[in-house]
């Protein structure tokens, strides 16, 4: 599914590399735990396996396919297709409301548009029946995201990820903001939902003891050559 070779990153101006990965390989399925303290270039590296950010060296490809061998325009396309993104600040737009914002990898992506149609018989059916599943009222669905808890966000931010059946989902501390309670539940939901989509999941968060519930965990300073 992801394959890393000889990956190089640098922001610009920086004197030196933020990421140096010799090799990682995730397989179609798994579910990975990626972990490391803030500031170790976990969103950085994230960035890179989802085609955002550009390494200034080596390869990160997603299918096969090399995101630097493909415009900008293309990157865009494939992103939306074969990849769900959770944001650790979720990235709802504030003036859509619920359903719309889930229904938003099918506006730009046929493909997926198409899959959760075979799924559910319908993309709006899909996004419905994600929300309930994540414990969403129907009454919450035409509300404005501005207008939901931050629980409730992050539960329509996972919806969104996951519809269309996505073969790669990344989350990015999608838990840092909520108590126990809330955490455990939601990590039922999220793995529970790739596997019945068959996803793989790269999770990234610095919350350690949630690595016992994926296949594989990965610390990042061990993975990356320029972490101290």
């Amino acid at each position: 599914m992801l394959e890393i070779e000889a990956l190089r990153f640098a922001w610009p101006m920086a004197t030196a590399d933020t990421l140096q990965i010799d090799s990682l390989r995730v397989a179609p399925g798994e579910t990975l735990f990626l972990y490391g303290p803030s500031g170790a270039g976990k969103s950085t590296l994230l960035g890179l396996l989802a085609g955002v950010l550009k390494p200034t060296g080596g390869q990160v490809r997603l299918l096969g396919v090399d995101w630097s061998s493909v415009s900008a325009a293309q990157r865009d396309a494939r992103r939306a297709e074969h990849v769900g993104y959770i944001f650790q600040q979720f990235n709802l737009l504030p003036y859509l409301n619920v359903l719309d914002n889930v229904l938003l990898p099918t506006r730009f992506s046929a493909r997926r548009a198409e899959r959760a149609t075979q799924h559910a018989g319908s993309a709006r059916a899909a996004a419905e029946s994600l929300l309930a599943r994540f414990g969403l009222d129907a009454t919450l669905w035409p509300r404005a995201a501005a207008m939901l808890s931050v629980g409730q966000q992050q539960r329509v931010a996972a919806a969104r990820a996951l519809i269309g059946r996505p073969e790669l989902v990344i989350a990015d501390e999608p838990t840092s903001a909520l108590d126990t309670a809330l955490r455990d539940g939601f990590m039922d939901l999220l793995l529970g939902e790739c596997a019945a989509s068959g996803s793989t999941l790269v999770f990234v968060s610095h919350d350690e003891r949630l690595a016992a519930r994926f296949d594989r965990r990965v610390s990042l300073a061990e993975l990356n050559g320029a972490a101290p």
